[in-house]
């Protein structure tokens, strides 16, 4: 498939999904599940988004360094770190095991 091809069709995409997005009626935009929903969804996504990089390799599970960092990132927010040093954390022991050989 050419590139522009695939370019031009998901701007437009993009673009039919703002455009749907503007079509809701205002009032089915007010529902309080509607907007529970709404707040909910991202949170949902970054969560699935972050085990599926942190836990998969192509079809296989996996159980690395990129696990003990994300263990370190949820300890130091557990501890309310900032979020410079959340990442800083994860990181350094992502980094870590993995020289160790991990």
């Amino acid at each position: 498939m050419n590139t522009w091809i695939a370019i031009g069709v998901t701007a437009l995409g993009c673009y039919a999904v703002k455009l749907a997005g503007l079509l809701v009626p205002a009032g089915l935009l007010e529902r309080p599940l509607v907007r529970r929903f709404a707040a909910l969804l991202p949170v949902a996504l970054l969560a699935a988004l972050t085990a599926q990089q942190t836990f998969a390799d192509g079809r296989a599970l996996v159980l690395d360094a990129r696990a003990a960092g994300l263990a370190a990132a949820a300890v130091a927010l557990l501890l309310r770190a900032p979020f410079l040093l959340v990442v800083a954390a994860a990181v350094a022991v992502t980094a870590g095991v993995r020289a160790v050989g991990g």
